[in-house]
């Protein structure tokens, strides 16, 4: 037989079976890559950890009442909600003491912290929960300081007996009085969302 023709066989097959062995990849082989193997399920519950420690069957008891409205929050805005939930967890309240109170200031400023806003001012309204320092509620400069803010209108919650068992809309009037007694429901769903998301890092 020919000897060229020889050769060119044997590399020929030596050339299918290196081939055929990229193909179907090394026999055995290490690595520190993991899969995680478990039910998507199971995944997504680890992911809600990050949620732990919020009791949800506190955050709105009694189910929302009515339509409820959502606005989409800046990065100042979400600064106020969380300022809200360290100052309720400093007074040593609980997750529904915080939905209470940022529902609250959604109706009330739209978390923002607000100032004088001449003739559009209701009186002499100010910060996130519109309190009056005509009223009692402390100075100016206090009333728009989120920690004092949060704290004053908590001081009121905590003197409305029930207040844990209200719905929010009933417990935010009986300290804010306001001439929209029920606009507050609206926002417990967000309230209770953003408890949610920031309880645990604020």
């Amino acid at each position: 037989m020919n000897t060229t023709i020889l050769r060119k066989s044997a590399l020929g097959i030596a050339g299918l079976a290196f081939a055929g062995g990229l193909a179907a990849g090394p026999l055995h082989h290490t690595t520190t890559d993991t899969v995680d193997a478990r039910p998507v399920a199971a995944v997504q519950a680890d992911k809600a950890d990050k949620t732990a420690g919020v009791d949800a069957a506190k955050l709105i008891p009694h189910g929302v009442q009515g339509a409820q409205s959502r606005i989409d929050l800046d990065p100042e805005q979400t600064t106020n909600a969380k300022a809200i939930i360290a100052a309720t967890k400093k007074a040593g309240l609980d997750e529904r003491a915080a939905v209470i109170s940022i529902g609250t200031a959604l109706q009330e400023s739209k978390l923002e912290n607000l100032g004088h806003l001449g003739d559009r001012n209701d009186h002499d309204s100010l910060g996130l929960f519109q309190q009056r320092p005509s009223s009692g509620w402390g100075s100016p400069e206090q009333i728009t300081d989120p920690q004092y803010a949060t704290t004053a209108f908590l001081k009121g919650l905590r003197q409305v007996d029930g207040w844990q068992n209200m719905a929010l809309t009933d417990a935010a009037q009986t300290v804010q009085v306001s001439a929209y007694p029920d606009a507050y429901a609206q926002w417990e769903q967000q309230a209770a969302d953003l408890v949610t998301q920031h309880w645990n890092n604020s």
